[in-house]
């Protein structure tokens, strides 16, 4: 028994796709930060209500510094989320991460630098813990889920997150090398930092497509190839989501959860109507905001 979970996932085109959802159907949404990157697909998968979003939009129109991520994510809240999975592609920073390879990541590095990462501004601070961006027991669910489905996953891991579009200098990616990271992407930040906020319970399955440009003995990373092994990628990735829909973890017991009781910092008297209007989706109608999420 699932109790009615909503499982929102974001990432490349196709993964809306699982054979056997019932009731589909594509909703546009607007919210307080704009609309989201494209029609959200909901649907039903056993007990359990899937949303369906790719990032990029369909026909992969936006650019990884383009995407609404707020609207993205905010989006799927209003949907009545319950857990969020994000499914992207990402380069292989680990010889033993070969191309193909699923990285189920519990660490970010946000190298990131002109993206709106919160939901809090214009008069309203708010400060959530990101020490462990992801939560571990949907983290886990993820995993063995891939694992069910035949794909040669790695538990844990950290995922460098660029800014692009461009890739990386050779240079760059030898330093990230240095610091041991596992997958490097440009798309994990600030969806991870959003969900938190959200309060959401956040997992990433990252799918390795290319080693960068640091291995010696392999081809630079070129967006074709990239395209060439995303595409064998996302028949499993469905499997998987569809083997997650059945094994979800109780949200109640998320680092995610009630991560805002205690991260407002400004006074109830000094937020402005507009403010306490465009967090409404989160916060409900309360007249104070310093009373905690609902």
């Amino acid at each position: 028994m699932n109790n009615g979970y909503v499982l929102a996932v974001i990432g490349g085109s196709g993964l809306y796709e699982i054979e056997g959802l019932a009731d589909v159907e594509a909703i546009a949404m607007d919210t307080p930060f704009g609309p989201p990157s494209d029609l959200i697909v909901r649907g039903r998968w056993g007990a359990t209500t899937l949303l369906f979003l790719p990032r990029h939009g369909r026909g992969h129109r936006f650019a990884p510094h383009e995407i609404p991520f707020r609207a993205n994510v905010c989006a799927c809240k209003m949907l009545g989320a319950t857990h969020l999975v994000s499914v992207s592609a990402v380069g292989s920073m680990k010889e033993a991460i070969f191309p193909g390879d699923f990285v189920v990541v519990d660490q970010l590095i946000d190298l990131t630098k002109q993206r709106p990462s919160t939901f809090f501004e214009d008069g309203l601070v708010g400060h959530v813990s990101l020490a462990d961006p992801v939560c571990d027991q949907l983290s886990s669910a993820l995993a063995s889920a891939a694992e069910r489905v035949g794909a040669r996953t790695h538990r844990g891991g950290t995922y460098v997150c660029i800014e692009g579009p461009q890739f990386s200098t050779r240079a760059e990616s030898l330093l990230y090398r240095s610091w041991g990271v596992s997958v490097i992407g440009m798309t994990a930040m600030p969806e991870a930092k959003l969900a938190r906020e959200a309060e959401l319970p956040f997992a990433l399955l990252a799918l390795a497509t290319d080693y960068d440009c640091w291995h010696e003995t392999e081809s630079d990373v070129s967006a074709g190839a990239v395209l060439q092994v995303m595409n064998k990628n996302v028949a499993a990735a469905r499997r998987a989501v569809a083997e997650l829909a059945f094994a979800l973890p109780d949200p109640a017991t998320s680092r995610a959860t009630g991560s805002l009781a205690t991260a407002l910092m400004t006074a109830a008297s000094q937020i402005s109507s507009t403010s306490r209007g465009r967090l409404e989706w989160l916060f409900g109608k309360s007249p104070s905001l310093s009373t905690g999420p609902r």
